[in-house]
């Protein structure tokens, strides 16, 4: 396929996810983002993770905020791909009946399956590990930093870490320490056994660790691995966390404690060098927080069960809640200059994806009060619509979806509750 036909095939790609409201690559090239201001931000904070890095802290997070169809997943697409092209490894994860934002052990699986790595296609995970070189000083301060924070992190990655340098006459083992890095299972007797293997017995003391207290290593781990492998850190972009507000009260606890320690929020819980880019709905705040009244009965609820693990989720969630009452940035709406570019742009992709010339479409009255996604698919399906029929008449119809933040009971059977005491790896 020759590059003309190529740059056709980006086109039509990228008229296709705007047509259906997802956004890809090719979504963001035609596009572009029309958020400077967060934009900025999330480039000051990509500048400064080296030195929080140094300085065993975590880079400032983002908490964006916007309605629906107003372009937060279009957002995070643009800024996954600012942070791919400035060498950092990127994971987007769209919170879900899958994947709730209470559980950091299906969150963490969902950030390495989804996680990028520049240039490079294939599981990230394994792309990573192929590129650690223990005689590199990003190494040395790998394995270094494993050993540091062995009272925090479970000696299980350090001692993977020594099996995977030394087991090259192991193919299977190191294949499995591999995912193990991702999220998988590993048995403690088959690490018992490398290390026996590599003469490092005595060295590390390995248990079974509880599956969401290792979920939690597991991120700190990730993002040290991937600076390690030669990469500058971790971005971690959390889309749609609105759904939280379907889940039962303790799980929306759980889940507002959840959001404030990946955002770097929780004293003394610091992941040098993951950096956190969130999105929620606007109304959530005044919806959830406000008038179910979350922000006024989640800590007291949870106390007077004089539980001390319901006391620590509590003050966590109270911290989350805080985040999204107080610390959000708003996605701008377009302005005439940036709706007349966006138009014009889109029209000229629509020409050289299909060989037209597409006709000029009457911007409604009030136009920059209009969502960017109800203007991007409005241009698209009548242009779409007069290309394939010519002589007919076009009439487009436009209504407004709103999320729902009523409790479902199926969201809630998906992220259960408490974990088994024995639920451990």
């Amino acid at each position: 396929m020759n590059s003309a036909a190529n740059q056709v095939h980006d086109y039509r790609r990228a008229l296709e996810a705007l047509r259906n409201g997802v956004p890809n690559r090719d979504a963001v090239r035609v596009m572009g983002c029309g958020q400077s201001e967060i934009e900025q931000h999330f480039r000051r904070n990509l500048e400064f993770n080296r030195e929080c890095v140094d300085n065993d802290r975590q880079a400032p997070a983002i908490l964006v905020t916007g309605g629906f169809g107003t372009g937060k997943s279009h957002l995070l697409q643009y800024l996954a791909h600012l942070a791919l092209s400035e060498n950092f490894v990127c994971s987007r994860v769209v919170i879900s009946k899958e994947t709730p934002l209470s559980d950091p052990a299906k969150l963490f699986k969902a950030a390495s399956e989804s996680a990028e790595v520049p240039g490079l296609g294939g599981l990230a995970v394994q792309e990573i590990a192929l590129r650690l070189r223990p005689e590199t000083p990003e190494y040395a301060a790998l394995r270094t930093w494993c050993e540091r924070r062995a009272d925090a992190i479970s000696p299980l990655f350090a001692a993977t870490l020594l099996l995977h340098e030394r087991l090259h006459s192991d193919p299977e083992t190191v294949e499995r320490i591999i995912g193990f890095w991702s999220g998988d299972r590993l048995a403690i007797t088959r690490i018992r056994r490398g290390l026996k293997q590599a003469g490092a017995a005595s060295i590390y003391a390995v248990k079974n660790v509880p599956v969401r207290e290792l979920a939690v290593h597991r991120f700190a781990f990730f993002a040290q691995l991937v600076i390690g492998a030669g990469y500058r850190g971790w971005v971690l972009l959390l889309d749609e966390v609105e759904l939280i507000g379907r889940y039962s009260l303790l799980q929306r606890a759980k889940s507002y404690a959840e959001l404030a320690r990946w955002m770097g929020r929780i004293k003394g819980e610091q992941y040098p060098g993951l950096i956190t880019v969130a999105a929620i709905t606007d109304d959530f705040d005044a919806a959830v927080l406000d008038e179910r009244g979350d922000w006024r009965s989640i800590r007291p609820k949870l106390e007077a069960k004089e539980r001390e693990d319901y006391r620590v989720i509590a003050a966590r969630a109270e911290t989350g809640m805080h985040l999204i009452k107080r610390e959000k940035l708003a996605l701008q709406p377009p302005d005439e200059a940036h709706l007349a570019e966006t138009y014009r742009h889109l029209k000229q992709v629509h020409s050289r994806a299909y060989g037209w010339d597409p006709p000029d479409i009457p911007m409604p009255e009030l136009a920059i009060t209009h969502r960017m996604r109800s203007h991007v698919r409005r241009w698209i399906t009548q242009w779409d619509l007069r290309r394939l029929y010519p002589a007919d008449t076009v009439h487009t119809e436009e209504t407004e979806l709103r999320p729902s933040y009523a409790e479902d009971a199926e969201i809630a059977k998906a992220a259960p509750e408490q974990s088994s005491p024995d639920d451990t790896e």
